[in-house]
């Protein structure tokens, strides 16, 4: 299922990705939902999907949470791969991740290692391995809850889980994958398969690129943490929110120094203030005062 919005001129990359894997219409369904765009997604799915890949309008922009639960509410498969318009898949995804959600019916979701690229699709991070052998991911929930190991791109679940789960929560207009797998692990096996099969695109227009700047991601990462964290280990469950809070204020600090080499104070304003609400600690207030005064010296 691939959710679109405005996101037309990396959407052929994206079915290429998908038809290059097509299992054929009776073991798969492919079909693009789009949210209102004001580019012409259909045009490329008409061109790119011959008929094979169907195409659905909202008759109003939705939102991205929104969509997304549209997505899953339109897949007829036992297995529902969002897969987002501006994103791709490397060969050979399905045929792995398939294997793994057979291994068990405890398996309630399954993940690659993958990678993030620029607009152009030029490489920028390669996840780093979470564990070299595929099979579940070892102590789960605490890593899943503890830092963002998953990009939507790479993991595909089981309709069963999101018929006990429900979707993505509305609340969340970022952040809204992460409280989702960790909700997962809280209740199933999550199965890892260290072979790098997904790319996660960033890029200005993004809805991660747009919400950066303002610190608005991480303020919804914020809420996650708090919305997941009653489904932690009682005894755990202290470290991990911690864990979690310190990995976004280090992610803020480092979105404050990026924007503050290009002089864009509201983006360094912004982030810093987040990080120290995210760790309210003497350790990030010096972090936050040595990023200011090495931009003066420079």
């Amino acid at each position: 299922m691939i959710p679109t919005y405005n996101c037309a001129r990396f959407l052929r990359t994206t079915l290429e990705s998908v038809l290059a894997q097509d299992l054929g219409p009776d073991r798969m369904q492919i079909e693009v939902v789009d949210d209102a765009s004001s580019d012409d997604p259909a045009a490329i799915v008409e061109e790119v999907g011959g008929g094979r890949v169907g195409f659905f309008r909202q008759p109003s922009n939705q939102g991205q949470t929104r969509n997304l639960w549209s997505c899953v509410k339109r897949s007829r498969g036992e297995i529902v791969h969002i897969l987002h318009g501006d994103d791709y898949i490397l060969p050979g995804y399905y045929e792995a991740l398939d294997r793994g959600l057979a291994s068990s019916p405890r398996v309630g979701a399954a993940f690659c290692r993958w990678k993030t690229v620029d607009a152009e699709g030029g490489d920028l991070i390669v996840a780093r391995v979470e564990q070299d052998r595929a099979e579940p991911l070892e102590d789960a929930l605490a890593r899943l809850a503890g830092e963002q190991r998953i990009v939507t791109p790479s993991i595909s679940v089981r309709r069963a889980v999101w018929e006990r789960l429900g979707g993505f929560d509305s609340r969340l207009r970022c952040a809204e994958d992460w409280e989702m797998w960790v909700r997962i692990a809280a209740h199933y096996d999550v199965w890892y398969e260290p072979q790098l099969l997904a790319a996660y695109r960033r890029h200005d227009e993004s809805t991660t690129g747009r919400n950066t700047r303002n610190a608005r991601e991480l303020h919804y990462s914020r809420m996650a943490i708090k919305m997941f964290e009653p489904l932690l280990p009682r005894e755990r469950k202290r470290d991990i929110v911690r864990r979690a809070k310190f990995v976004n204020a280090r992610t803020a600090l480092d979105n404050a120094k990026a924007y503050a080499r290009e002089r864009d104070w509201p983006g360094v304003t912004a982030n810093l203030l987040m990080a120290l609400r995210l760790r309210p600690r003497a350790a990030t207030l010096r972090q936050a005062a040595a990023i200011l005064v090495g931009t003066n010296r420079d």
